[in-house]
């Protein structure tokens, strides 16, 4: 029986692309939708890898199963780092692409467009049953924000982020390129090796 991996989330596109990246991984995934009775974890730390730690902790010792925890958001360098840490919650309440869209584009209207670089960041974190953090990574994907969105694919600010190599947001590219690309992907293929010895 292939080893148990429970992947922190409730989110089902996030939960959807990590099943994707990680699908020929040799671990059977799970998502928190099959344990109702999970924690919510409360995402107050300062940078994306405190959070995906938080997350991997508190899981692995409530389900006492090995547990990736996971936190990602986007950065702006010219609104000093923002959304950041807040991305899924820029406009206040969590999960709200549409109204998070709208603040972004609102306070990046200013700009010229030599100042829409962002980056997407992925931190992911591994816990045994105990708790014990067994491994980290971070993985990051550079593009530019574009004025209107394009594209349906995706989800949080994926139709206005741009891969300029690609002239296409992640909301256009198809999920095998962007699951090729992205942050999420990065980060995730450098936990393979300690998914192997689990």
């Amino acid at each position: 029986m292939p080893p148990l991996l429970v992947v922190g989330t409730r989110n089902p596109k996030k939960r959807e692309e990590i099943l994707e990246i990680l699908g020929d991984s040799g671990v059977e995934l799970r998502d928190l939708t099959h344990y109702p009775d999970a924690p919510e974890v409360v995402e107050d730390g300062k940078t994306f890898e405190e959070n995906a730690r938080k997350k991997a902790v508190e899981l692995a010792v409530h389900l006492h199963e090995w547990v990736l925890g996971e936190d990602s958001g986007l950065v702006v360098p010219a609104l000093n780092g923002r959304p950041g840490v807040y991305s899924a919650r820029y406009a206040g309440k969590q999960g709200d692409d549409e109204a998070n869209n709208a603040r972004l584009l609102a306070e990046l209207a200013p700009l010229p467009d030599d100042h829409r670089a962002a980056y997407y960041v992925c931190s992911a974190a591994l816990a045994d049953p105990t708790g014990q953090v067994r491994a980290t990574a971070e993985g990051r994907c550079h593009g530019v924000l574009l004025r209107e969105r394009r594209g349906a694919g995706g989800f949080g600010y994926d139709p206005l982020f741009l891969i300029p190599e690609y002239h296409q947001t992640f909301g256009e590219l198809s999920a095998r390129v962007k699951h090729a690309l992205s942050h999420r992907a990065r980060a995730l293929a450098q936990m393979r090796p300690a998914l192997r010895r689990m």
